[in-house]
Parts: structure tokens; C-alpha cells; sequence
């Protein structure tokens, strides 16, 4: 588990023992608001587990089993990648992996069970019968063919017997059986009957020149690994120069060995200088360290295994450790995750926002927006900024990152619509020297995740106004001179758009909203629909609707979207009320103005999907 779990309790009689359990992990205790003490509190149980578990968070509720399964089982969908969740009962007594044993599930149930004196109800069949999950090996070691550890615990289980190949890291007994478990660094074939675990005892060591081919430097650790007989799985953590850390080269081998990319300073690896088979010169008169691939592998820990071997344009050196490396040295690239988390409610908050936000060392944004993701972001480090603030924010954002932190910028709606998104990458364009960010906020990871934008939301709740062509204007003249909205407005009208508007007033910014009004009554009936919809899903959400011509400037503000209809748009008197669409021109489709419906009796609203030869 890469995410440290979260302990949840809904009573007070259960609460003694979800602090235990939390004091002993090191875990967040949550409680329900109004029936316990906890000191991060919520409102709604079954909401709050499905967005830790949406979140990727472990949760470990000490309540009825039931509660947790009704959470998340709108969620379930692959066990690989799902977090532990786990049942504790009030008295402490038992302790249940409800989704079985994966992701170490099993192992935390009876860590668990260890502490409160407990019973671990583990049920998972090789567990019980072999009394190990194959295909969770201990920390530091990697099994190589996962894909096969299903048959094999299979046939573990009808008798087949275990038969040892070098260290016993289960602690099982050697039966000369038909299941082979091999424990080496060397590259061996498993199979059904073979499963083959690599101690993580290297220490790779990489340098390239600028924009180096990744192909190359892929290439030249195979052939290494190949000379020496070393298997890619025994790889621990890829190492190198922090100014390399921005390197595809790098970044891909990382992601292609599934190891952590870890960056040293020139002076960190001149700490190697005298360990180094190979100092350059060149090297020291260039970068500032004597060495790059035996300096970073020799940092990373272990002695020097495999001195430096260069290419073209690469180098790779690899170090030896007496134990498999769980502890990396060096610091990590530095990420910054750009997410919109919608509107405010969190049911439309998506899944990968939740994960990244569950990831980040330190949040920043403006201080409303990180508020609306709520126990989320309890024992968070927070970076809150006003309104107006957004450069500030940005900058701060991205040399937090470039520290090596993971750092999630949280904005409202969609990240890229009105938002912080272009902010960072235009940032990210200039250089020191234009105002931009430092050399090394350049070489983070920058990650964006779409999230529901304002005029998304509000065309939900409207129905379908976004049916058919549409565009979206902020009038906002703050960064954007007014003459220029009015040539958009004026733009838009003519050419008949469904128009969002953002921003569409504020206290000091009263005329730009009537004035918009006032351009599109000259090219659109005075009774086109408009939708005002304020604070969506929050619980002071207000949607309504307006003719064209009565709409005012006093009913919205700055937290209102506008959603002004085309000619064509309508409203549609449903039983729940009325609802705003736009439509496409199915209708007349339907009543055979666009096409000859003889040419079309083949179809019928059961019939298969037309082929391109059909339909011809």
C-alpha cells in the first residue's frame, strides 16, 4: 500500500478501538459528525467510504461489515487495483478483509488483529491452506510472472506440494513439490508450476546526453543486464542527476522497469567521487560531480556491482546491496497534479481527481475549493490562496513541486476551463529570465485531470441545452480587454451559439451581462430560454429560468452560470419541472424533412447497426 489507510468509526462505543488502530498505523481516525470525537468528522458514511475507496484510500471501518460493502460495491470492478477495505468489529474482536487478500489486505487484517488481540478472519483459500499469498511477496521483492501465481496457488491447494529455489521468503516448508518457487536477481523462465520472485538488491545508475533517444537508453541496460545476468525485476530504483529529471529517456525507462525515478544534486554524487571506478573530468567541468551513473547507483546504496557503460549518447552503472533496497535514498522527480474537482458536490468529483488529491503531499488552491473536498483533505499540508491570487498560486505551486513534493493545485469546475491550467503552462513556457519558474520547476511531472466544469453541471440539471453547437465566454475584463469580449458576444450571436457565461458579473462589474442581453435580443426571439444556475451541487443550489428579455443583472453573481439558449433551444414541461434543450435536428428526421424515407425501410428501432455497405 503506497496510501496510508484511513480509520473510520460511527459510534462511540467503537471509537476506543479505532484509535487504537490508528495510533498503531500511524492512520487518520474519521468519525461520525455528532456520535464521536474524532478529530476529522463526517457527515454521511456510505458517501464518505465510496470517496475514500474512489479515492484509492484503504479503509479500515470499525463498524458493521455490511455498511462498508453497500459503500463501495457501486465501485468494485477490478481486485488488482482496488484498496483494502477491512470491517473491525466494536469490541475489537474480530477483523475481516472484506474484498479479500489482495494489495496486502490479509497482511494488515492480522497487523491489525495483532494489536487489539484480535481475530484475523481471513478467508482467503491460499492463505489458509498454504499459509502465504503467493502473489504478494514481501516488501523488496518482486514476483516476476504474476500472471501465473493463480494456478499455481491452485495447484497448491490439490496437493501438489512446494518445492524451494533459493531464499525461503515465505518461511514455507520444503516438500519437493511440483510448485517451484524461485528467489533470485537472474532472469528466470516461470510458468504455472514456477513462480520466480527478484530481491530488488540493484541499484541502477543513468546519465544521457539532452533529448538522448530512450530507445538507446533502453537498449544499453539490456544489453548489461544480458552480459551480466541480471533480470530487470531485481532493479530497485532508477537513479541519476537532478537535471536529468526531465529526460524522456529517464522517465521512460522508469515507467518501462515500474521503479521510482530518484534524482541526486551534483554535490550529493561528489560525495561518491572517491568510489567511482571510472571520474571524469569532463564530467565534473560539465555537471559539477565527477560521475553520473556510478555516482547516482553508489548514492542509491550498494557497492559498485557493474561499472559505468556508455553509448552514444548514454551511460548505466549498477551497485549491489547485501538486502533488497526498501528505503530509497535521493528524492523523487516532483509532481504537480492540476485537477478540477466540478462544481462542489462530491459524487461529481471523478475518481482520478479523488486518487490524485489522496496522493498529494500538499494542496493549494483558493481556500474555498480545498474546503469543498472535505475529509479528503483532512491531514493535508494546505497552501490557500484569495481570490486574485491565482499567479501567486500557480508560481507557488510548481517550485513547491520542483522541491520533489507532490503537489495537487485544486480548482473548481474543469482545470483547464477558466481555471489554473493555462496559468501553469504559460508559466511553464517562459523561462527564469521572462518571468517564468526557476530551472527546476521546469522539470517536474505535470499531470492534468479533467474534471465536470460549471457548464457542464448546469446543463445537467437544465436537461440538454448543449445539444447542439455551443461556445462559452467569461466576462470577466480583468485579463481580457472589454473590446474584445464584445467582438466574441457579437460573434457568437450571429452565429446563432447556445453561450455560456462565465464570470458573468461581480461588485464592481455590473453593464458587460445586460450589455451581452442586449447583442443577442438584435439576432434572437425575446422569449429564447435562458438558465441562471447558482452554487451548483451544494446544498444552496438554485436553478432558474428566464426569457431572454427579462433577464436582470441583479439576480446573478459570481458564483451564478449563464446558459443562454440559441434560436432553436426550448423548454420541454415535465412533470418535475421545466428542462432546457437544444435540439440537433433529429425531429425533423423523424417527420422526413432531410431524408427520403423510402431509402430507409429497412430500418427499424430493432434493427442492427448500419454497416457502411447497408447504408450505401
Amino acid at each position: 500500500m503506497s496510501v496510508t489507510p484511513v480509520v473510520l468509526c460511527l459510534n462511540r462505543s467503537g471509537e476506543p478501538v479505532a484509535a487504537r488502530i490508528a495510533d498503531a498505523l500511524g492512520a487518520q481516525l474519521h468519525g461520525r459528525a455528532g456520535r464521536t470525537d474524532a478529530p476529522v468528522q463526517f457527515a454521511n458514511a456510505l458517501a464518505h467510504a465510496r470517496d475514500l475507496f474512489a479515492a484509492g484510500v484503504p479503509i479500515i471501518g470499525v463498524c458493521a461489515s455490511g455498511i462498508l460493502i453497500r459503500a463501495v460495491a457501486p465501485l468494485l470492478a477490478d481486485k488488482r487495483h482496488e484498496p483494502p477495505v477491512l470491517s473491525v468489529s466494536d469490541d475489537g474482536e474480530v477483523v475481516i478483509p472484506l474484498l479479500g487478500g489482495h494489495r496486502g489486505a490479509n497482511r494488515l487484517a492480522r497487523d491489525i488483529a495483532a494489536v487489539l488481540g484480535a481475530k484475523a478472519a481471513v478467508t482467503t483459500a491460499g492463505d489458509l491452506a498454504i499459509g502465504a499469498a503467493l502473489d504478494v511477496p514481501p516488501s523488496g521483492y518482486r514476483l516476476a510472472n504474476p500472471e501465473d501465481a493463480k494456478e499455481a496457488m491452485a495447484a497448491l491447494l490439490a496437493g501438489a506440494g512446494v518445492r524451494i529455489s533459493g531464499e525461503n521468503i515465505f518461511g514455507l516448508e520444503d516438500t519437493g513439490g511440483e510448485v517451484e518457487l524461485v528467489v533470485t536477481t537472474e532472469p528466470v523462465q516461470g510458468s504455472a508450476t514456477r513462480l520466480v520472485y527478484h530481491p530488488q538488491v540493484f541499484a541502477l545508475g543513468a546519465g544521457c546526453a539532452r533529448n538522448a533517444d530512450p530507445v538507446e537508453l533502453a537498449a544499453n541496460l539490456d544489453a548489461v543486464l544480458a552480459t551480466h545476468k541480471i533480470a530487470r525485476g531485481a532493479i530497485a530504483s532508477l537513479n541519476t542527476l537532478d537535471l536529468k529529471g526531465d529526460e524522456p529517456a529517464m522517465n521512460q525507462l522508469a515507467k518501462a522497469l515500474d521503479v521510482p525515478l530518484r534524482l541526486f544534486t551534483a554535490a550529493q554524487l561528489e560525495t561518491q567521487a572517491a568510489r567511482l571506478a571510472s571520474p571524469s573530468e569532463v564530467v565534473f567541468a560539465e555537471v559539477g560531480c565527477h560521475g553520473v551513473a556510478e555516482g547516482a547507483a553508489l548514492a542509491a546504496g550498494g557497492a559498485l556491482a557493474v561499472e559505468k557503460v556508455k553509448t552514444g549518447a548514454t551511460t548505466v552503472a549498477l551497485t549491489r546491496a547485501d538486502a533488497p533496497l526498501t528505503q530509497l535514498k535521493g528524492r523523487a522527480r516532483g509532481r504537480l497534479s492540476v485537477v478540477g474537482i466540478g462544481p462542489g458536490q462530491a459524487s461529481w468529483r471523478t475518481p482520478e481527481v479523488s486518487q490524485l488529491v489522496a496522493q498529494a503531499d500538499e494542496l493549494v488552491g483558493y481556500g474555498l475549493y480545498i474546503d469543498l473536498l472535505g475529509p479528503l483533505a483532512a491531514g493535508k499540508i494546505r497552501s490557500d490562496f484569495p481570490l486574485g491570487g491565482e499567479e501567486d498560486r500557480c508560481r507557488y505551486a510548481l517550485e513547491e513541486a520542483a522541491k520533489g513534493k507532490n503537489v495537487a493545485l485544486v480548482c473548481s469546475g474543469d482545470a483547464g476551463i477558466y481555471a489554473m491550467g493555462a496559468l501553469v503552462f504559460e508559466l511553464l513556457d517562459r523561462g527564469p529570465d521572462e518571468h517564468g519558474v526557476s530551472d527546476a520547476a521546469h522539470r517536474i511531472e505535470v499531470i492534468c485531470s479533467p474534471g465536470v466544469s460549471a457548464l457542464q453541471g448546469a446543463a445537467a440539471r437544465a436537461g440538454a441545452p448543449l445539444g447542439h453547437d455551443f461556445c462559452a465566454i467569461s466576462l470577466s475584463d480583468l485579463l481580457t480587454p472589454r473590446e474584445d469580449i464584445v467582438r466574441r458576444l457579437k460573434a457568437a450571436a450571429e452565429g446563432d451559439f447556445v453561450i455560456a457565461f462565465y464570470n458573468p458579473v461581480s461588485k464592481t462589474r455590473r453593464t458587460l451581462l445586460a450589455e451581452a442581453r442586449d447583442i443577442l435580443l438584435e439576432h434572437r426571439p425575446k422569449d429564447t430560454p435562458v438558465m441562471l444556475a447558482t452554487n451548483l451541487g451544494r446544498a444552496t443550489e438554485n436553478v432558474r429560468y428566464r426569457r431572454l428579455e427579462d433577464l436582470q443583472v441583479d439576480e446573478v453573481d459570481m458564483l451564478t452560470v449563464v446558459l443562454v439558449g440559441s434560436s432553436n433551444s426550448r423548454i420541454a414541461r415535465l412533470g418535475e419541472g421545466p428542462r432546457m434543450f437544444t435540439p440537433r435536428g433529429y425531429a425533423r428526421r423523424i417527420d422526413g424533412d432531410l431524408v427520403d424515407k423510402d431509402r430507409f425501410d429497412w430500418w427499424s428501432p430493432t434493427s442492427a447497426p448500419v454497416t457502411k455497405e447497408k447504408a450505401q
